[in-house]
């Protein structure tokens, strides 16, 4: 409850005798902590920026202004106006300082005066700038002038590549939405999927709470962005903010009995390996150098040609990783707190990340149906103990060399291991290369001291726990239907054609889809990106609007003319484009509506409109994988390079989890998951629902797919 703990540190009240003010140490603390690691972020960013060279605040461009001052001054030329001479005059008197001397320092400060000025004053315009969302919302080929003089001042600053870091720690705190106009859109988002009896109990409970609850909430939800960076931000559990890179490697999930915390180092200089049960140390630096990948090549054959068997409770251990938090803390502290045992773990929990060396065989397999679905649930879960979970990321690598990575969530969002995944590719591919045999280029330093072995002593009550968890975490992989397919009859350059948004059309055609699947609509989750924020994540964006169902419905309704139908399509692609740009822009619900019942929770405040909200299931999970973050090969080119994206699971027993990536003109990846155990879902049916869906609203705009695809 750390973050209740921050948000309601004041507890004040206006009573006939005066002004009650209670004074929560707990929560001062917590909230004296968290501004605490929002300042220190603040001032490491600072210096980063100072160091690294980030114009104007460098050092180089301190001494330019200093030396310019001081030449002009001595060339009789004042270009402080006086200034220098009052800070002269304001000096104290010293034997060490000559005339000469005291008039060099007078100009230094006159001139770091000025140099401090520009920085603070380019930083202010630079964040008035970040601050301007109104281009997102500009009508396509229409263009305001506001958002043109904007344009062009950006594309002047972004001249400079070092500006990046300038433009970071420029964003603009996310702004705290406010109580009316979350409730109105909440309300909105719900009217679909109710009838009327429920949705006047919903609607009565709401003007219950926004009336008598939730300004006391908000307030302090108002008082602790003042204080932080972002009023979301859970201190030591889950950072959010956009600076999610800097966690990509030396970073560690380590499990609580209370609540997680995340490890995270400054650097790595090895990592950590499995294969065949059996756990490896591998050094990434020999004499103060990073490997060479045909180094790295020598090491993990090493790995392969290891005939040793795995230790006695060795092979599974991974397996805490996957099953309860819980009992997984239990028996790191009981287990693993000293000894071998110890120091295997922080060498595993110390790694840049992990690696699996999978001795399955998965890729695509032209006319091999089904392929992809293994590819992917593999990666998803493995065998529940070939891969640490608590990982920033496991990198597989399958003995027909063929590759992908799980990724643990809290660290960061999809769109970082997916940059990530890009460069590795790319830069694999087009810079690296390999010979004719398929080996790395270059010559092994056979001097190398092999991969280091980790020593493991694990008692019979340990591996009593390992296999628990092992049982429930298979229990749940088993339970996974998995469905992933290409889309290739058309992709977004078709899409733009019918004038409209790729991810509009794909969200609308999920809910047709999912209409025709189950005969129903459902609470639908689509994620969002708040990073134009500072420390900002993700929101969400309620894809199953009104004007998306009225489109639905006309398209199972014989008697609707296409006329009409075009009509409704177009409005629900605006409906959805329109909240996308919204939760990107800070008026999203869900997270304040999160926020608001987090303090409830603290105050012990009984909600039934927030008890309501935060039980609703989100039966359709979907989530958008960017593609081409780099432009670091062309994608037309080279399209048997293109990534499939990433997956996850069902969020609800009875629901779907859709993720996709729009590679290119001419193709889409679906990634469909659902449970085996739900009577009502199959991860195979929605998807050639999703396929029919797609090409019925195609066929609306006299925009027929390709013959010949499939």
């Amino acid at each position: 409850m750390a973050e209740a703990h921050q948000a309601v540190a004041f507890q004040f009240t206006v009573t006939p005798e005066g002004l009650d003010f209670h004074l929560s140490r707990e929560a001062v603390k917590q909230l004296y902590l968290a501004g605490l690691s929002s300042w220190k972020k603040r001032l490491v960013r600072a210096k980063n920026s100072f160091l690294t060279g980030v114009y104007p605040a460098s050092p180089s461009s301190w001494m330019v202004v200093v030396l310019a001052t001081a030449g002009s001054f001595y060339c009789q030329v004042d270009p402080s106006l006086g200034i220098i001479a009052r800070i002269r005059h304001c000096l104290p008197e010293s034997q060490l300082l000559s005339p000469e001397s005291r008039t060099v320092v007078s100009a230094a400060i006159f001139s770091t005066g000025v140099w401090l000025s520009a920085v603070l004053l380019f930083r202010q315009t630079l964040k008035l700038l970040l601050s301007y969302h109104g281009w997102m919302f500009e009508p396509h080929g229409k263009m305001s002038r506001r958002t043109k003089i904007w344009v062009a001042l950006m594309k002047v600053l972004s001249v400079r590549k070092p500006l990046l870091y300038s433009f970071q720690t420029s964003l603009p705190k996310l702004p705290v939405p406010s109580v009316e106009a979350t409730i109105t859109r909440y309300l909105q988002s719900v009217r679909p999927l109710m009838d009327d009896e429920r949705y006047g109990k919903m609607e009565a409970l709401a003007k219950e709470f926004k009336e008598k609850t939730a300004p006391r909430l908000q307030k302090y939800l108002i008082l602790k962005s003042w204080w932080t960076t972002n009023y979301m931000m859970a201190l030591g559990i889950v950072p959010m903010c956009s600076y999610q890179s800097e966690r990509m490697f030396n970073t560690t999930r380590i499990p609580g009995k209370e609540t997680d915390t995340l490890l995270h180092l400054v650097d790595s200089k090895h990592l950590a390996v499995y294969h065949k049960g059996r756990f490896y140390k591998v050094w990434l630096y020999y004499g103060g150098q990073v490997l060479r990948p045909r180094d790295l090549e020598m090491q993990f054959q090493r790995i392969l040609d290891d005939p040793s068997p795995p230790q006695p409770g060795e092979e599974r251990l991974a397996a805490l990783t996957a099953g309860e938090r819980v009992p997984w803390a239990e028996a790191r502290a009981r287990f693993f707190s000293h000894g071998k045992n110890k120091a295997s773990l922080d060498a595993i929990e110390r790694a840049a990340f992990f690696l699996t060396l999978d001795e399955e065989e998965h890729g695509y397999v032209p006319g091999q149906e089904g392929c992809m679905d293994a590819y992917a649930k593999s990666l998803l879960h493995g065998q529940c103990y070939d891969r640490w979970f608590d990982k920033s990321f496991t990198l597989v690598v399958y003995k027909n060399g063929k590759l992908g990575a799980n990724a643990e969530h809290s660290w960061a969002d999809a769109p970082i291991i997916g940059h990530l995944w890009e460069f590795m590719l790319a830069t694999d591919k087009f810079q690296l290369g390999y010979t004719e045999g398929g080996h790395c280029l270059g010559e092994p330093d056979t001097l190398l001291a092999p991969p280091q072995r980790l020593q493991w002593d694990i008692p019979q009550e340990c591996r009593a726990a390992i296999e628990s968890s092992y049982r429930l975490a298979k229990a749940l992989a088993d339970d996974v239907d998995f469905c992933c397919f290409q889309f290739n009859r058309f992709g977004k350059g078709l899409i733009k054609k019918c004038r409209t948004s790729p991810d509009a059309f794909i969200q609308i055609s999920l809910q047709l889809a999912h209409f025709r699947d189950k005969g129903c609509f459902c609470l639908t989750y689509e994620a969002s990106m708040t990073r134009l924020f500072r420390e900002g994540r993700t929101e969400t964006v309620r894809s199953c609007t009104a004007e998306a169902t009225a489109f639905v419905r006309s398209m199972v309704d014989a008697h609707q003319t296409r006329v009409e139908r075009q009509r409704l399509f177009k409005l629900a692609a605006e409906k959805h484009q329109q909240m996308y740009r919204m939760a990107m822009t800070g008026a999203g619900i869900d997270r304040h509506l999160f926020c608001l019942y987090v303090v409830s929770r603290y105050l012990g405040v009984q909600s039934p409109f927030l008890a309501q909200v935060l039980s609703e299931p989100w039966r359709l999970s979907t989530s958008q994988t960017p593609q081409q973050q780099l432009k670091m090969f062309d994608l037309n080119k080279y399209p048997d390079h293109v990534s499939t994206g990433g997956g996850f699971g069902p969020v609800a027993d009875d629901g779907y989890g859709v993720s996709y990536i729009i590679a290119g003109e001419n193709l889409i990846t679906f990634h469909v998951s659902s449970k085996f155990s739900s009577p009502e879902t199959d991860s195979k049916r929605f998807g050639r629902n999703i396929r029919q869906a797609m090409l019925d609203i195609a066929e609306l705009f006299d925009k027929p797919a390709e013959k010949g695809g499939k």
